[in-house]
This record gives structure tokens, sequence and C-alpha cells, in this order.
């Protein structure tokens, strides 16, 4: 297994400098043109990739202009649309009762502020941090996503399970200036090296400070199971 820096804060900042040498250009691989289609596609992305995403929204994007025409599409019209999208069903309820709240209460506008966008329908904390950090160049947090999760736990960041108290153990270690990049970082290298499944530790520029690293770990530290 690899050995991880003393301390978590210096291993995340590791994992950082590493990650960016690695992938110089990470960024947001959703594809949005204003602050509405953003908060749409990152709800759309929900158990489902960012790929199959773009790819429905493409048309989606130009069939409906504005959150009028999402808050008075009739759901079923709305959810045809979306129906190659995981949860479609659920997916158009929230995407349609979230217009309808940003119409009524915020002028037409994508809110801005956490409390605001967690208040909307099928928006959690995850959601809302990309929407402040892209929409309204607000970093107030790190987006935990199932990459973030995985490679967190991985890398000896942190021992919690769950998106939220991750989240807060990745704040206290990650510079804040890195915030944003980092869960980019993590994205990328999820997709390309260290996978769910079978994570190809002989060629990651982490393995030799990931404890989880297959080449001696007996243990997938992010699920716990034996490799």
């Amino acid at each position: 297994m690899g050995t991880p820096l003393e301390s978590r804060t210096a291993q995340a900042e590791e994992v950082i400098d590493r990650l960016e040498e690695a992938y110089p250009d990470s960024t947001i691989s959703l594809r949005y043109s204003n602050r509405l289609e953003l908060l749409i596609a990152v709800m759309l992305s929900a158990q489902c990739t960012d790929e199959r995403v773009n790819k429905e929204t493409k048309d989606l994007f130009e069939k409906y202009d504005g959150p009028e025409d999402y808050a008075n599409a009739p759901q079923e019209e709305l959810a045809e649309d979306l129906n190659s999208i995981t949860y479609y069903n659920n997916k158009a309820k929230y995407i349609r009762s979230a217009c309808t709240t940003i119409l009524e209460d915020h002028n037409g506008e994508v809110p801005d502020t956490m409390d605001e966008l967690t208040a909307l329908s099928g928006v959690g904390r995850k959601t809302a941090n990309v929407v402040l950090q892209h929409a309204h160049d607000i970093v107030e947090g790190i987006v935990v996503d199932t990459h973030v999760q995985r490679l967190s736990r991985r890398l000896g960041l942190t021992e919690e399970e769950y998106p939220e108290p991750i989240e807060q153990d990745l704040m206290g270690i990650v510079p804040e200036g890195y915030w944003q990049q980092f869960t980019h970082l993590c994205i990328d290298h999820g997709r390309a090296t260290c996978t769910a499944r079978n994570p190809d530790c002989s060629d990651c520029v982490l393995a030799d400070i990931c404890p989880s690293e297959k080449g001696d770990s007996e243990v997938d530290l992010a699920s716990g199971e034996l490799w």
C-alpha cells in the first residue's frame, strides 16, 4: 500500500499538486449558457453521467427558454423530453417546481445563496455548490459527488461516509483557494484512473501516497471491502 503523508492537510495539498500536473485543464464538463441551464443540468446529473446529460440538454435547451417554459410545461411532455435520463419523471417534477419558485419568489432569476437554492425542489447542497461556484462565482463549500466521495476516502482524507460530513472534513484540509478545483481534479482522476470498480493503481500518480493502493493494500477504503 502507499504511505500517506503525516497530516491530512499535507496529504490533501500533495494530492492537489500532483493532480493539477496530471490534469492542467480540469474544469466542469456540463454544457450550459446561462444560470438556469446550469441549474437544470446539475439537477439532471444526479445518478447520471455528464455525457448523457449533455446529449439530452442539447435539444432541451433549444426547446425551453427560461423558467416560464419549464414551469408551464405539462409534466408528461417534459418527462418525455428527459426520458433517457435516470429518474426522469421525478426530475421533471423537480424542474417544474423549482422554476415555479424561481418565478414566484426570485423574479425569474436563479438565486445566489445556499439557503435559497436548497429550498428549491430537487436541489441539495451539492447542486447548490455547483451553481454558486459556476453561475455566481461564489465558493463557500466543496462539491462532493461520487468521485470526490470515493477518492477522498481512498486517499485517507476522510473516514466519513456521506457527502455533507465529507465536505466538512475536506473544507478543513483543502486550501480554500482550491475548494472549487479540487472537485474537478477528483472527477477527472476518478474517470481516468481511480474508477469505482477497477482502479488502475499501476498507472496512478497518487499510488505511492494512497493507503488503498491495490499493489499491497487488502482493503478499498472507499467501500471498506476487500479488493
